[in-house]
């Protein structure tokens, strides 16, 4: 059989197959050259970069649309929905493992955060905080979203813990670094709540916070901790943080990694899905190489290599997750800059399985971040 298709008719052979043979014929043929010229080492870079080139322009059989309600507005402008329900507050009079609330944080902005407050938690309890952004690309979900609710619930549940999950603005109506402002205010509006918001000022240990993200949302705690650093973090007193919870961070890159590549068509997170979430999200006329998307570029100063020395951190990666090489690039700049932190790896998960698969994501997860809250050298 393979030797009849070889042999078949030019008219049976695409375009695009007949040019990536003759693109592969040279590349070999200049190979070939160079080495019997002895410049091999030269030369075989030219080959490399160029066919990384070529995998940078790798395209994507998923259409978005078939993962986001696209609503396109009548001034151009376009809205993403995820079909996820969207659950209410609980209040706390009704029988549940965990209450929850909702309060204003940014009228103006219309921003706000959702608490989660165990049932058994008793005024003076002193529970360890964590500060919790929700993960969607920067583009999709709110702390109601059936699926982060549920997780912040659980870990409210079994770490114990206070959560108070920020919902921030979205792009494209508010591109970045919108999120990462909400994220810094939600931090400074909470560390003013040791004398305001009850289920902050009785059931809370404001000297034991953590700032914990997910996917965006750990994209978004790197930020906000050296934007929180640069700010200064004695003037969040009586509030401090002493960890950091990156759990599969979403960075992006111009250059496509291996496991992008090798996942391209990921049921979770396509490469033509995570292409569109950063057009959508990164400032207008720049792109995937810009800082907010991308750190490796330029890298850690001395005061932001402080900032990220100043308190403990945790990583959390996947090994079917399409970001995984991105992350591993981001931990080897934490390493090489003298950042100590703690990895969290699950070989055979992917994207994002503690909130679309909780029964087989969620327990080796929360393990990893219980034992960094209690455990670490700045814990319980």
């Amino acid at each position: 059989m393979e030797e009849d298709t070889f042999n078949s008719s030019d008219q049976d052979i695409s375009k695009q197959n007949l040019s990536l043979s003759l693109s592969i014929y040279i590349y070999i043929y200049i190979y070939i050259y160079v080495c019997v010229e002895k410049e091999a080492n030269r030369y075989y870079s030219i080959f490399f970069f160029s066919i990384m080139a070529e995998q940078s322009m790798a395209v994507s059989s998923v259409d978005p649309s078939e993962q986001f309600i696209i609503l396109r507005k009548p001034d151009g402008t376009i809205t993403l929905k995820y079909p996820a329900p969207e659950i209410p507050p609980t209040g706390d009079d009704i029988d549940a493992d965990v209450f929850t609330k909702d309060v204003p944080l940014n009228e103006a902005k219309g921003t706000s955060v959702r608490i989660y407050r165990p049932r058994n938690a008793t005024k003076g309890s002193k529970l360890p905080l964590i500060i919790f952004y929700h993960g969607g690309g920067f583009i999709l979900f709110s702390v109601a979203s059936l699926p982060y609710n549920e997780q912040c619930i659980r870990m409210a549940r079994e770490f114990p813990a206070i959560i108070v999950s920020i919902d921030y603005r979205l792009a494209p109506e508010h591109r970045l670094p919108a999120a990462y402002e909400d994220g810094v205010e939600a931090v400074q509006w909470i560390k003013n709540q040791a004398s305001g918001e009850p289920w902050l000022r009785d059931y809370v240990d404001f000297s034991k916070c953590f700032i914990m993200g997910s996917s965006a949302g750990g994209t978004m705690v790197y930020h906000v901790a050296l934007r929180l650093y640069n700010l200064g973090l004695d003037q969040l007193q009586p509030l401090k943080i002493i960890g950091l919870i990156l759990n599969q961070p979403f960075f992006g890159a111009v250059q496509r990694t291996a496991s992008e590549l090798r996942l391209l068509n990921d049921k979770i997170l396509p490469l033509s899905s995570t292409d569109l979430m950063w057009d959508l999200s990164l400032p207008i006329g720049t792109d995937r190489d810009h800082e907010y998307c991308n750190p490796l570029p330029k890298g850690l100063s001395e005061l932001e290599i402080k900032a990220l020395k100043s308190q403990s951190c945790l990583v959390c990666f996947m090994g079917e997750d399409p970001l995984m090489d991105g992350q591993k690039e981001f931990m080897k700049m934490l390493e090489e800059s003298g950042v100590k932190f703690v990895k969290y790896f699950d070989e055979k998960s992917y994207h994002a399985i503690e909130i679309f698969e909780p029964e087989k994501g969620h327990p080796g997860l929360s393990k990893a971040i219980k034992e960094f809250i209690y455990q670490s050298k700045h814990g319980y």
